[in-house]
């Protein structure tokens, strides 16, 4: 499996039901999980076999400019000393931000598999995510 932008988070951008700078967006550290680009909402992930091993807070410092996503690097605090995560950055809130919503109302965004210290191999404990600094950041659209 390659990078990838899920199918269905472009549509959620264009629909104006994804908003990267004002919804709470976190990342989580997730195995077991084979991407599908139709997948719409984190429950799609774990019930297509992926599990969650830890969830960032929301991300600080959000920029988009020129089609690209940054933010802080951020941790996640890891409860299973497993192998073989991926990152699913995903939308947590509702569109205009504010508290958490159900997992099936959560929008995934992007996944991560491959690059520089993925897999990752978590123990149990805090696991920093160290984003791109480079031109495509978390994410880059376009």
């Amino acid at each position: 499996m390659a990078n990838a932008l899920f199918t269905t988070a472009a549509e959620g951008f264009i629909a104006g039901e994804i908003d990267l700078d004002t919804a709470v967006i976190k990342a989580a550290f997730v195995r077991g999980y084979t991407f599908s680009g139709a997948h719409k909402f984190v429950s799609d992930v774990t019930g297509g076999g992926g599990t969650l091993n830890g969830t960032s807070a929301a991300l600080t410092t959000k920029t988009v400019t020129n089609g690209v996503f940054d933010a802080d690097d951020t941790t996640v605090s890891t409860t299973a000393n497993a192998t073989n995560h991926g990152i699913l950055v995903f939308q947590s809130s509702a569109v205009g931000g504010g508290a958490d919503v159900a997992a099936s109302a959560q929008r995934v965004i992007a996944y991560y598999d491959t690059g520089t210290g993925l897999p990752i191999q978590p123990g149990t404990g805090s696991t920093p995510i160290t984003w791109d600094n480079g031109t495509n950041k978390i994410l880059k659209v376009g």
